[in-house]
């Protein structure tokens, strides 16, 4: 009896093991079963974006004639150190060149059904044919509607009707984090899609364009997507796939488009006008740093702008705007850097009177501007920091008067200041970014128009460790902060 109460204790205590088990095992199959519904979801969206998107993007071909400088480069490269007699006894007449085809490729989408396309300024730039296939394989002649290489848009158009068109988005409501789809033709590979997040927005001095405001992305954009389109998990378009960043011409996971919006605007204005309208307020503009923020009596933690000059005959002269204003707003938009304002303005009605707040002197005041347009010969520039000032002893800086020989050579030609003849290397000016060249007109602020200014200017700075210097070079000004510390 004894044994038959252990056999069945023995079967109860399998059961009981079995079901623990069961309900230690059941959770964890029933996460595992909802994780794999859930990438099914997602697998499902990607697949419906590309099969809604994909119609709409197109492939570019272009040819442009290009005309060599020689059949034979190389004994061309001596020409210039051997003279042309010695090259015509050793070599004969060198031909003059010849022309052959170049050949190009990139994307594109179509956004009207009457055969509008957007791509990028740089697929189509200087191509004598342009060729679009469709995702249907037919293929069209396009014509050029226009191009804006300040921000390297440019709108083609094929001579068709009742095309599928990609529904453009905003980019304004873009997360870092979101998921986005790339849609292009890398290296000749139609219809390829790739899956990637927003890793960054707001990237600029990239260098590539002018008007930089480009949205970063981790999904693999190759030579050969630029022009294509980046899409939300909505299936809109939020940016077109510009550049990449690589050290090996290939996708290194850091790839940059334009933000729709921007690309929008510059397509009505192209479509409409044949040529992009932009604001002009009249501005050279540059980055606040902190060590500024103290030489400009600034509140701590201020961000801006800080006008470095004020172009003869612009709307900033006509309305007041000063050298050494630190812009902080622009009507009703927060200014973060000279690249936010130069982006806000651009876009800014023509004609429009704007409210922009700035410091003058510590003291916060609102003045109203009204805005012009580009023309295209004005001057808007963000500068990087530059040029500064200092004495031979503490900061490494000679100076010397601008004679009227000097202004010549220089381009100074009815400017005031004094020359910097010499920085010594490793010194605070030099760190600072100051040349030999450079023209000195302020420091701290206080006019320099002879060396006698400049000795008092620096006179006067005494102990202090640092100077706030406005210098010119070239065409351009900037202040600069040379400090000794």
């Amino acid at each position: 009896m004894r044994r038959v109460l252990t056999q069945n204790f023995s079967h109860i205590a399998t059961v009981a093991t079995i079901v623990c088990a069961l309900c230690f095992t059941m959770p964890a199959i029933q996460a595992s079963a909802e994780a794999t519904a859930k990438l099914q979801d997602l697998s499902q969206a990607f697949r419906d974006i590309a099969k809604e998107v994909g119609p709409a993007v197109v492939f570019i071909g272009t040819e442009q004639t290009v005309k060599s400088s020689s059949n034979s480069p190389t004994p061309e490269q001596f020409r210039e150190f051997f003279g042309d007699d010695f090259m015509r006894r050793f070599f004969g007449e060198m031909p003059q060149g010849r022309e052959y085809k170049q050949e190009g490729l990139g994307s594109g989408f179509i956004t009207s059904a009457d055969g509008y396309i957007l791509t990028n300024n740089h697929v189509v730039e200087n191509a004598d044919k342009i060729t679009v296939t469709l995702a249907d394989k037919r293929e069209f002649k396009a014509e050029v509607v226009g191009t804006d290489p300040k921000s390297d848009v440019a709108v083609i158009k094929i001579q068709a009707d009742n095309l599928p068109v990609a529904k453009l988005g905003d980019s304004e409501t873009l997360e870092v984090g979101d998921w986005v789809i790339a849609i292009g033709t890398p290296f000749g590979l139609s219809q390829t899609v790739t899956a990637g997040i927003i890793s960054a927005e707001g990237r600029s001095n990239i260098g590539i364009n002018d008007y930089e405001d480009f949205i970063q992305t981790d999904a693999a954009i190759n030579p050969g997507n630029s022009g294509g389109p980046l899409v939300n998990i909505n299936g809109e378009v939020i940016g077109i796939n510009t550049a990449i960043f690589s050290r090996s011409g290939g996708y290194q996971g850091i790839g940059f488009a334009i933000p729709i919006n921007m690309a929008k605007s510059v397509q009505e204005s192209l479509i409409k006008n044949g040529k992009v309208i932009r604001g002009w307020l009249g501005v050279m503009i540059q980055q606040v740093t902190p060590e500024m923020v103290k030489q400009f009596d600034l509140p701590e933690g201020t961000t801006g702008t800080l006008v470095g000059d004020v172009l003869k005959g612009g709307p900033a002269q006509e309305y007041g705007i000063q050298r050494g204003d630190v812009i902080v707003e622009f009507d009703g938009k927060p200014i973060d850097s000279p690249t936010t304002l130069k982006n806000i303005v651009a876009v800014t009605e023509i004609g429009k009177k704007v409210d922009v707040v700035l410091y003058r002197n510590g003291k916060k005041q609102t003045i109203q501007v009204k805005i012009a347009e580009q023309t295209g010969n004005e001057k808007q520039a963000s500068k990087r920091g530059t040029p500064d000032e200092a004495t031979i002893e503490k900061f490494g800086l000679s100076v010397q008067e601008l004679t009227k020989d000097i202004a010549g050579q220089l381009g100074y030609d009815n400017e005031k200041g004094v020359v910097i003849s010499n920085v010594e290397q490793g010194s605070p000016a030099a760190e600072a970014g100051l040349r030999r060249g450079d023209l000195i007109q302020e420091i701290n602020k206080t006019t320099i128009e002879s060396l006698d200014d400049y000795n008092k200017a620096m006179k006067a700075v005494g102990d202090e460790k640092s100077f706030l210097t406005l210098i010119r070079r070239g065409e351009n000004t900037s202040y600069v902060v040379v400090s000794a510390e």
